[in-house]
C-alpha cells in the first residue's frame, strides 16, 4: 500500500533533481578591460548581456576597468566570474590564478610588441636606448608590458613610466616627455592618426605572434556551472558574439610561451626590488 509519506518522498526527490539540473548562478560578473572607453564596453556588451542572463536565468554585471591594473586584483581575488581577457591577463588568469580559456576573443595580425619612437629621434637600434627614458603599458599587458621588459634586459634606463593606457604613451611621445615607448601594433595604428602633428616610427618589432586574448571562466565556478556558460557561449547567434569580441566554437589559444615571458619578467622585477641599482 502506498503511503503519503511514500508519495512526499517522491516529490522531494523530484524538486532535487530539479534543482540538481539547474545550476545557474543567481548573478555572474563579467570583466573587461575598457582602457577608459567605458561607455563604449557597456554598449558593446549589452546584447551579450540581454542573451546570457535570459540563457542562464541570471543577473549580469558587466563590470569595465580602466586597464589591466583593476582588473588583475580582480583575478587575483577572482572576483569576476567571466572575464574577456587580453592577452597578458590570460596568461596571468591561466598560470596564478586557475582561470579556464574557453574560446578565443577576436584578434589581429598586428598583435605584436613594438617601441615607438618620434620620426626625427636619433635612436636607430633597440641598444641605443640605454640611458634613456621609455613609457611602458601597466603589469597584465603582454604588449606593452611584459615582452617590452624582456627584450630590453640588459640595459640601464634612465627612466620608466608606467602609463594608463597606450594613448597616454603617444602623448609622452608626443610631447618629448619620454625617448621612447611600447604597445601593440595594432593599437599603434590605431591611436596615432590622433597625433597629427608628431610622427612616429617603428624602432623594434618582438619577433613572436602574440596569441589572442580569450573568454575565461573562474575556477569559484562548479564544473556544472561552467558547462552551462560554455554551452550558452557556444550557440549564441554570430551578431552578438561578434558584438562581444569573441568566437564560438574554436578552441583557445596557447599560451606556453607567453606565461614563460610573465614568469620571466616577475623574476627579474623581484631581483630589481632587492637591489635597486640600474633597472636593467
Amino acid at each position: 500500500m502506498l503511503t503519503r509519506r511514500f508519495f512526499l518522498g517522491v516529490i522531494f526527490l523530484m524538486l532535487g533533481g530539479c534543482q540538481s539540473a539547474n545550476v545557474s548562478p543567481s548573478k555572474l560578473s563579467v570583466g573587461v578591460v575598457s582602457y577608459g572607453e567605458s561607455q563604449l564596453s557597456i554598449e558593446q556588451y549589452s546584447k551579450f548581456k540581454e542573451y546570457l542572463g535570459q540563457e542562464l536565468k541570471s543577473v549580469i554585471e558587466l563590470e569595465p576597468t580602466f586597464n589591466e591594473i583593476k582588473a588583475l586584483s580582480q583575478i587575483e581575488r577572482k572576483a569576476w566570474d567571466i572575464v574577456f581577457a587580453p592577452p597578458g591577463l590570460a596568461a596571468i588568469a591561466i598560470s596564478s590564478s586557475k582561470y579556464t580559456p574557453i574560446f578565443p576573443l577576436e584578434g589581429t595580425l598586428e598583435t605584436r610588441s613594438v617601441i615607438i619612437v618620434p620620426q626625427q629621434s636619433p635612436i636607430q637600434q633597440l641598444p641605443q636606448l640605454a640611458g634613456k627614458s621609455i613609457a611602458l603599458g601597466q603589469p597584465g599587458s603582454a604588449t606593452g608590458y611584459y615582452l617590452p621588459i624582456f627584450n630590453l634586459y640588459g640595459l640601464t634606463l634612465a627612466e620608466i613610466r608606467f602609463a594608463s593606457t597606450p594613448k597616454q604613451v603617444l602623448s609622452w611621445l608626443s610631447e618629448g616627455e619620454v625617448n621612447a615607448g611600447a604597445m601593440s601594433l595594432a593599437q599603434f595604428n590605431r591611436h596615432r592618426p590622433d597625433f597629427s602633428n608628431t610622427r612616429f616610427r617603428v624602432l623594434f618589432t618582438d619577433s613572436h605572434q602574440v596569441p589572442n586574448g580569450a573568454v575565461l571562466l573562474s575556477p569559484n565556478l562548479s564544473s556544472q556551472q561552467q558547462q552551462q556558460i560554455r554551452d550558452a557561449l557556444a550557440h549564441v547567434s554570430p551578431a552578438i558574439a561578434s558584438s562581444a569580441g569573441y568566437i564560438p566554437n574554436v578552441a583557445p589559444p596557447d599560451y606556453t610561451y607567453l606565461i614563460q615571458v610573465v614568469e620571466r619578467v616577475r623574476q627579474i622585477s623581484e631581483r630589481v626590488k632587492q637591489q635597486p641599482a640600474p633597472l636593467y
